[in-house]
């Protein structure tokens, strides 16, 4: 179910959370009766039924954010885009969540992440030892670490980005709602970017655009 939408950037975008806890059956009687067919035959491909509910609820979730039907396609590295190009989409699933970000000028990044103590076991392979971690809230920073870098990745759209070298969280304390600061740096990119973030007590998101957010 739809849990959140909302408008971006003075209405140039729109950010979109779904709740997956319906059944496959149940998200396909969600979509228009004339664009259900289509559904039906693009899932019947799927063989995972995680991926059939994720797949299903993606495209629920931007047609309640524009109440238009929008045909999602992928460039070879698996980039999302509108068919029609009427908005840059980021898009992102976790157990039980999905998000989609829209914007109509702006290049998009957008992450889900359950909440769970499992990003514990592997924090190594993203947050580096000059890294700030919050001994009180251990658990939410190492995720908002995760999915903000998860955010700027998708942002870059760069194949190669090494999460530890090339992405830098520059310190803050994480609390419900806020902006963190974030430094890239690769080849193509030196720039330090705004990444905006939300606790929930399910999941942490995070999204941010390019040309608001970024600086050179």
């Amino acid at each position: 179910m739809l849990i959140r939408k909302e408008y971006i950037d003075d209405k140039d975008g729109f950010l979109g959370v779904w709740q997956i806890s319906e059944t496959e059956e149940e998200l396909l009687l969600l979509f228009p009766e004339e664009i259900r067919p289509d559904m039906v035959k693009a899932v019947s491909s799927l063989r995972s039924p995680r991926r059939i509910l994720e797949w299903l609820s993606t495209r629920l979730l931007l047609f309640f954010l524009l109440d238009d039907p929008k045909k999602i396609q992928y460039k070879e590295n698996g980039r999302p885009y509108l068919a029609d190009g009427s908005y840059h989409i980021s898009i992102s699933h976790t157990k039980g969540f999905a998000a989609v970000l829209l914007h109509k000028t702006c290049e998009v990044g957008v992450d889900i992440e359950i909440n769970s103590n499992r990003v514990n076991k592997i924090a190594g392979k993203f947050i580096s030892e000059e890294e700030y971690i919050d001994d009180k809230h251990p658990v939410i920073h190492r995720l908002l670490h995760w999915s903000a870098k998860e955010t700027l990745f998708k942002l870059m759209d760069k194949e190669g980005v090494d999460f530890r070298k090339d992405l830098h969280i520059l310190p803050f304390t994480p609390c419900e709602k806020g902006i963190l600061q974030a430094i890239v740096t690769t080849d193509q990119f030196l720039n330090r970017v705004r990444i905006h973030y939300e606790v929930s007590p399910d999941y942490v998101l995070t999204w941010t655009l390019s040309s608001r957010d970024v600086a050179v």
